[in-house]
């Protein structure tokens, strides 16, 4: 489950690269250029800087290490498993569908607060996006919440999801963009609805006669089953304590 997707790795190189170079440039000529890759809300709008809306995934604060590191063992974590299922293209088209989609939302909802000279870095939108997948796909896999307490991922998506909507409007600050965080999943949700859509649409529709005679063939197959499950349990509590076994 864990194996290194393509995808997911140059992803990460590339983030922890440019996290390198940030640190490095910190306080040269270089590190202010570096903020032009940074989404601000106003320059968008304003200026045209449209490209801010996808450069600035790959930006992570140079000083501190929790802020990548969390975001970086995510992907890795939730971003593998999905990239597995999907393929790597379908897996990058909505990686960057989230990420792109939670910058709109930052670029918005800052305009109306009032607040567009701000400057939001990281990838946690579109990790985010990761996040509602992975609890979509996978509702009944087993996270360890902090690290400590399991539960199936559709209630860790759940608490998650909650968390980041009540923080989002309860955001007095603190340099963290909820607001991008929400975002992510919102647009995750509609990516997957608009997916999930296509696909329901290549399946072949049937009528209710259809519906009804595909119903009635389920339940005798599954009550089959259950009979020769029976069976079987009955045949294994007759066996002998001298029968040989492979």
């Amino acid at each position: 489950m864990f194996r290194m997707t393509p995808g997911v790795k140059w992803l990460l190189i590339v983030n922890c690269v440019m996290f390198v170079v940030s640190f490095l440039a910190t306080g040269t000529r270089f590190g202010g250029f570096l903020l032009l890759l940074g989404l601000g809300p106003q320059a968008v709008v304003t200026s045209g800087a449209v490209w801010q809306l996808f450069t600035y995934m790959f930006l992570h604060s140079p000083y501190g290490f929790g802020h990548i590191l969390m975001n970086m063992l995510t992907l890795w974590m939730f971003g593998t498993p999905l990239e597995g299922t999907w393929g790597t293209r379908r897996f990058l088209q909505y990686y960057f569908f989230c990420g792109v989609g939670a910058g709109v939302c930052v670029v918005v909802l800052n305009l109306l607060a009032g607040t567009g000279n701000t400057r939001t870095i990281g990838a946690s939108g579109a990790i985010y996006g990761l996040l509602l997948a992975f609890g979509i796909l996978f509702p009944r896999a087993i996270i360890y919440f902090f690290m400590m307490f399991p539960m199936e991922a559709r209630w860790y998506v759940l608490i998650m999801g909650a968390i980041v909507f009540l923080s989002a409007w309860g955001d007095t600050g603190g340099g963290v963009s909820h607001f991008a965080h929400l975002g992510g999943m919102v647009f995750g949700y509609l990516w997957l609805r608009m997916d999930l859509g296509k696909q329901a649409a290549k399946r072949p529709r049937r009528n209710l006669l259809e519906e009804l005679e595909q119903s009635y063939k389920d339940w005798k197959f599954r009550r089959a089953k259950k009979k020769f499950q029976v069976y079987l349990k009955k045949q294994g509590s007759d066996r002998k304590w001298d029968d040989t076994v492979h």
